[in-house]
């Protein structure tokens, strides 16, 4: 493999895990600043929640076609114009006259940022072929997203509190266009790979469609129902386009995705492996931050910073992956990961009470999650990743970004609607009700990282050809 002429690679990777921060802040301050955009706006719980699914949509939607677009037009031009049209479309949601146009707005935001993320990834692939040195970069890329959510959290309170919600999307501006500004300098501009004819339209509508109504499918289907004929219809269509899709790659003479590279066994299981490493880890957020609040008392701010710890412990194990991963090799790690992420969850499930605290209830289960969290998302992205050759890295990040963008999505529909079913079930106070919502979402979740510690027992990469002796 091919490494780019950055100077220096330090710096690059510093530019990137920015940008990879920059966009985990983001959707963590914009949730914070709901209920204020509701106020000002004048909109209902119902639009609203159209303000954080819109990006949800755009971004998992595109994540794929981001990632090709990167290999073949080039990985620093993509980057660059996913930026831009985040920055753009965050100074159009800062501008909102009223709650359609915003959502308009959080639409082209994850399209920005899907494009971004991929180039992203997908040039940090480039930078740290296979071995250690990735596995350090990926480990600064997990400690960035730990981090990321918390300090949004942190962020959005405080900027919705002194200057307004508006001041979020403000924000937004600024960041992009100072990386921006940073990546000229540092990153490589070399051209894509762009050849006549290689650019697949049939098999990026077919794909790009398919993904965004299943996502549309997956987000609202906690508002609908599952059985809903809104849910069954747009789920239904996106499924047929992605069917389509995967006849249109048989016979494209350049495919978007080629069969070949699906056909990778190590590939296939790790982005299964990923997506289940999110069905658990982003309701689990969610979940923690909403029983902080709803059932023991906390405000917004108190509940965004009673997952600090857990960053914290991200942030101190991201950077040890690499040497767990060389020390027992990479299918065991994934596995400690998954098991402790089991463990942790199982374990967080049991602790909530109607009438517990933080320290009684979360705090414990929270920093084991926290040391899972890193092994789980660098070795699933490093098997995922292991056999991508040079002018296939953006669509391997493709891959995997999607795998877990529809994992997050995915698993959050259901948690949600597990949580929903329970409660209403129990006939009990409120805080007891909602508890048991809780705690049946979250061995749910924890059921999931069971599934995927079965799983990952058979994630094995290929061993390298034997070097000819000349």
């Amino acid at each position: 493999m091919t490494t780019p002429h950055v100077a220096p690679r330090r710096g690059a990777l510093l530019l990137l895990a920015a940008t990879q921060l920059l966009l985990i802040t983001d959707t963590a301050i914009v949730n914070v600043a709901l209920p204020s955009v509701g106020e000002d706006l004048g909109s209902g719980s119902a639009g609203l929640s159209w303000v954080a699914n819109a990006y949800l949509i755009a971004f998992g939607g595109l994540l794929l076609l981001g990632g090709r677009a990167a290999d073949l037009l080039g990985h620093r031009r993509v980057f660059l114009g996913g930026l831009g049209v985040l920055a753009v479309a965050s100074a159009a949601g800062g501008l909102a006259p009223g709650a359609d146009a915003l959502v308009a707005a959080r639409a082209a935001q994850g399209a920005g940022a899907a494009l971004a993320a991929s180039a992203a990834f997908a040039l940090l692939l480039l930078l740290f072929p296979d071995g250690p040195a990735r596995h350090r970069a990926l480990g600064a890329f997990a400690a960035m997203g730990g981090l990321g959510g918390v300090l949004g959290t942190v962020l959005g309170g405080v900027l919705t509190d002194l200057l307004g919600w508006r001041s979020t999307f403000w924000l937004n501006v600024m960041l992009a266009a100072v990386l921006a500004l940073l990546a000229l300098r540092v990153l490589d501009g070399r051209p894509g790979r762009l050849r006549p004819g290689g650019l697949d339209l049939a098999g990026a509508t077919t794909a790009t469609a398919g993904l965004g109504l299943l996502a549309y499918a997956l987000v609202g289907a906690a508002e609908t129902g599952w059985l809903s004929a809104r849910t069954l219809t747009t789920g239904g269509a996106g499924v047929a386009l992605l069917l389509a899709f995967a006849a249109v790659e048989t016979r494209a003479a350049a495919p978007l995705v080629p069969p070949a590279v699906l056909a990778r066994p190590a590939l296939r299981t790790a982005n299964a492996l990923a997506a289940l490493a999110q069905t658990t880890l982003f309701p689990m957020f969610f979940l923690v931050s909403l029983h902080l609040q709803s059932v023991l008392g906390y405000g917004p701010l108190g509940g965004g910073l009673g997952l600090l710890p857990l960053s914290l412990v991200v942030v101190a194990v991201a950077p040890q992956t690499g040497r767990i991963i060389f020390r027992i090799g990479l299918h065991r790690a994934t596995t400690l990961g998954f098991v402790l992420l089991c463990a942790g969850t199982l374990w967080l499930a049991l602790a909530l009470t109607p009438d517990g605290t933080f320290a009684s209830a979360v705090l414990a289960p929270s920093l084991l999650i926290g040391a899972a969290l890193p092994l789980v998302m660098v070795t699933t992205s490093v098997a995922a990743t292991a056999e991508a050759a040079a002018e296939e890295t953006g669509l391997a990040s493709g891959l995997v970004n999607t795998s877990q963008q529809f994992g997050s999505v995915l698993g959050l529909a259901v948690l949600v609607a597990v949580a929903a079913g329970r409660t209403e079930a129990v006939d009990a106070a409120r805080a007891t009700a909602e508890t048991a919502g809780h705690r049946a979402a979250l061995l749910t979740g924890a059921a999931a990282a069971a599934l995927a510690a079965l799983l990952s027992v058979r994630l094995h990469l290929p061993k390298p050809a034997p070097t000819p002796v000349p």
